[in-house]
């Protein structure tokens, strides 16, 4: 499975990867087409590390997401630079909307065992990779909202415009 993310940097293709992370990708494929990530900012930027979105509105209101999905993180895959993975919270099966793309090999991020489970990667992007650098070399400052710490927001929001899916006939 393929999918374009149209940003305001330019576009990030992926291949997404079902047959390793099956329900990831269909939690995935699910946010894409009730275009739940449309409109939405990549909110945490960091240079040489990752750009993450999937909650996030330009006017810093946050956007409820579905239930989470157990994390599929033991599945052979690495979180190497132009990976994509899925974001969580402490708990290893919080995973929900917030997804990221490594900017850079993030080995500590990787599945080790089930007391150090990383987080689940479930594509690739196959072009793009110069929008994903673009991104992370934004502007960022750390905010507050009603208590809620966010850290490396871009100063001038990056605001994904569209996210397509598409076949590719080989």
């Amino acid at each position: 499975m393929n999918i374009s993310i149209i940003t305001t940097h330019g576009s990030i293709y992926l291949e997404l990867y079902p047959d390793k992370a099956p329900i990831t990708v269909q939690n995935f494929s699910a946010y894409i087409e009730s275009k739940f990530f449309e409109g939405l900012i990549f909110h945490r930027v960091i240079d040489d590390f990752m750009i993450q979105s999937g909650s996030w509105s330009p006017d810093m209101q946050f956007k409820n997401p579905g239930a989470d999905i157990i994390n599929e993180s033991d599945n052979g895959l690495c979180n190497l630079r132009g990976t994509i993975g899925m974001a969580r919270n402490i708990d290893p099966h919080s995973a929900n909307s917030q997804f990221y793309i490594n900017q850079k090999d993030n080995p500590h991020s990787d599945f080790k065992d089930a007391s150090n489970p990383g987080y689940c990667v479930f594509g690739k992007v196959t072009k793009g990779i110069e929008v994903v650098d673009s991104i992370a070399k934004v502007s960022v400052k750390d905010i507050d909202i009603s208590g809620t710490f966010l850290e490396a927001v871009p100063i001038e929001p990056v605001i994904i415009k569209k996210v397509l899916t598409f076949y590719v006939n080989y």
